[in-house]
This record gives C-alpha cells, sequence and structure tokens, in this order.
C-alpha cells in the first residue's frame, strides 16, 4: 500500500528545510494527527535528537531507554499509550534501504488507531526517508539535527565520503560504524552494487586529523573513480596506489581491504593492501580469514596487487575491522583481536547486520586501555545468497 497520494504529492512539492512541516500539517489534515514529531539518530548511534519541535526544543532520547530507541532498535512501529488521555503515540521507524535514519511519532486519538492507518502511517515514515536523503542536498537542517556536539573538521570530511551506514538488499545486508564519532580521521569504509556483484571497500589512512582526513579521502576517490570505469578490484588498487604515490611520493600510504562478491554464486575476491582485517562467523564458529597482505596503497611506485578467493555461503556473517579494533588492548596487555572479538562476534550473532558495529564498538570500548577511542571501525555483512 502505498502513503496517500495527497500526502506524497505535498511532501515531495516541499522545500528540503520544510518536509517534517508539511508532513505534520498533512496528518493533522488526513488523520486528526495531534502531535508530530521527527527524530534523527546521532553520528554516534546513542541518541535520537528532536528536529523542528512545535513546544520549542527538545531533549534527545536514549536509544536504548525510550519507546522510540525501542522502536528504533526492533525496527517495528510501537504504540505508547498516554496517560490520562485518550490517545495513542505510534512510533515509526524511518529507513531507507537499511539505512536507518531516525523514528516518526505520531499521536492520534485512541479512535483512530486502526491497523489500516498504522499501515499508512508507516508508508508515510518511508517516504519522508526517501525525501530527506534527496533533501541533504540543499539543506544542513538534517546533518545538523544529528549532532550531539561539533563535529572535528577531519569528521565532517569522513562522514560526507560514506555511502551510509546500513544497506540491505536480496542476498546481503550491511552495517558499519565509526569511531570516535565526532573525531574520527583516518578510517573510511564503502561500497557498491550492481545486479551481478557488491564491491565493499574499509580503508584505513596513515596519520592524524586533517592530514589522514584527505589521504584517505584521495584513496577512496581514486578506489571509486576506477570502479566506475568497470576496472576490477586489483586494478582498482593499482591506480589509487599510482595517485597516493604520485601525489606523496612514498610519504604516505593507506591500508585497504578491496572485496568483490559475486551476487549469483558467494565466490569473493579479495585485495589485501595493508591492515584492515576479516573474521568469519559460521554457524557458531568465528575464524580468521588470512589473506597474503600486499604493500600498502601508494607505498612505492607501480605496485601491483593480485585477487586471492574464498566462499562465503548462506548465513555467513563477516566483520572487517580496522587495526584501532583488533590492536586495541586489555588493562593486561592482551590485544582485542586475539579472543575477545570472537567472543564479541560470538555474542552479537542474533542481531541484525546493521547494529552489530555499533555493539561491538561499545564492547570494546568497556574492554581497551582508556578513556579516549582511537579510531576504530568496525563493517558486518551477513550474508543470505539467491536462492
Amino acid at each position: 500500500m502505498n502513503a496517500r497520494p495527497d500526502i506524497e504529492r505535498a511532501v515531495r512539492a516541499a522545500a528540503p528545510h520544510a518536509l517534517v512541516e508539511t508532513v505534520r500539517e498533512a496528518l493533522r489534515r488526513e488523520y486528526g494527527a495531534l502531535h508530530v514529531q521527527l527524530l534523527l539518530a546521532d553520528y554516534g548511534m546513542t541518541v535520537l535528537k528532536p528536529i523542528d519541535p512545535v513546544d520549542g526544543p527538545g531533549d534527545a532520547l536514549s536509544m536504548h531507554n525510550s519507546p522510540e530507541g525501542r522502536a528504533f532498535g526492533s525496527q517495528e512501529p510501537r504504540e505508547q499509550p498516554l496517560r490520562h488521555d485518550e490517545a495513542l503515540d505510534h512510533h515509526l521507524p524511518v529507513t531507507v534501504r537499511g539505512e536507518r535514519l531516525g523514528i516518526l511519532t505520531v499521536r492520534l486519538p485512541a479512535e483512530s488507531s486502526t491497523a489500516r492507518t498504522v499501515d499508512e502511517l508507516t508508508h508515510v515514515a518511508d517516504l519522508l526517508g526517501h525525501e530527506i536523503l534527496v533533501a541533504e542536498r540543499d539543506t544542513d537542517l538534517y546533518h545538523r539535527a544529528r549532532r550531539v556536539s561539533r563535529l572535528t573538521l577531519a569528521a565532517e570530511m569522513q562522514w560526507q565520503l560514506l555511502p551510509a551506514r546500513a544497506c540491505t538488499a536480496a542476498e546481503y545486508a550491511i552495517g558499519a560504524q565509526l569511531e570516535p564519532a565526532y573525531a574520527i580521521h583516518g578510517d573510511n569504509f564503502d561500497w557498491s552494487a550492481d545486479a551481478d556483484g557488491l564491491t565493499v571497500a574499509v580503508t584505513n589512512g596513515m596519520g592524524e586529523g586533517i592530514r589522514a582526513s584527505l589521504l584517505t579521502n584521495l584513496a577512496v576517490n581514486a578506489l571509486r573513480n576506477a570502479r566506475r570505469a568497470g576496472i576490477g578490484i586489483a586494478d582498482q588498487a593499482s591506480l589509487a596506489d599510482q595517485a597516493i604515490y604520485g601525489l606523496h611520493r612514498g610519504s604516505a600510504h593507506v591500508s585497504t581491504l578491496l572485496l568483490h562478491f559475486d551476487l549469483a554464486t558467494g565466490r569473493v575476491g579479495a585485495v589485501d593492501a595493508g591492515s584492515p582485517r576479516l573474521w568469519r562467523l559460521r554457524g557458531r564458529t568465528v575464524t580468521r580469514i588470512d589473506l597474503e597482505a600486499e604493500l600498502p596503497l601508494g607505498m612505492f611506485e607501480e605496485s601491483q596487487y593480485s585477487v586471492q578467493e574464498f566462499q562465503v555461503v548462506p548465513g555467513d556473517r563477516l566483520l572487517l575491522v580496522s587495526d584501532g579494533v583488533y590492536e586495541a588492548a586489555s588493562p593486561l596487555g592482551e590485544l582485542y583481536g586475539e579472543r575477545a572479538l570472537a567472543r564479541a562476534l560470538l555474542a552479537t550473532r542474533l542481531l541484525p547486520a546493521a547494529t552489530v558495529p555499533r555493539a561491538v564498538l561499545r564492547e570494546l570500548a568497556e574492554y581497551r586501555d582508556s578513556e579516549t577511542l582511537d579510531d576504530a571501525l568496525v563493517l558486518c555483512i551477513d550474508w543470505f545468497g539467491r536462492s
């Protein structure tokens, strides 16, 4: 069922900064809504922040201890009866192709809260999510609303470079997260899919701050440029290597892990150019997929790269992590990648791919011997395959 045509026309015609107010007025008119509020997930995926509140600035809500947060986590509409009032709050996930943006809360009179109405409101939330992604090209409103503190310039550059934080398709589901979310500088991830294949890249630029972010930006865009020319992953790595070496002459380099999935067969080609590492959960068994490491991108002139292969089967979960994850040390000096990462993979095996990276990073923050989390990247891929 599609959203009501008049609501859809109004939302699509709205100014980029006026999407929420347009939805609010439409839902009041069509359903008698008493209150409409959009909450967006912050960059750290810890709170939901209200945008365009009608009653003045609102407080951020916890992802874990609020009805809105539970609806966000379950990705299912939730009802919340109001005390001393014959009305219900409906918390509706705003999600686009697996990317969890936030929650649309709609308060309706109890007599109007039918299953059909909730189904129609769910489609309105889906429509709003798609329009927000389009509107972000023309307004900073939604970017500002996701922030609980100011991003560093390096982090701003990295977040703008990302494809999304999650993606779902018939053959796979992906989730990824960077930490510290508001001060990341060198780590990055990227992906792209077509009818036959999925390409995933995890990148770790050397250095700190703006210098690391600029280096990673060059690497990611060089890889994208080669990928969009229809070139295979080995040559993608070679061309990116040449671009980085041409600018830095070996004084700076980028560690990259490139994967290409054949969607029909589950055959995976891999180029291992540095430090990002790969683990697989199959059933209840966690194994590291050992690849022959080649030179990081940009270290030497005209480096050549080769493709290694392995197979994934339906039900497999892959975890790609940067060195800020597996090299984090406990107070006793044990590296996180030695045993704790395998335990975290098992502990999170029932979670969807979109929420696994954040859960692993929370465990990492408790494990490491520091209050400050170094650059850390976790990317999770669940493989369903084709029937």
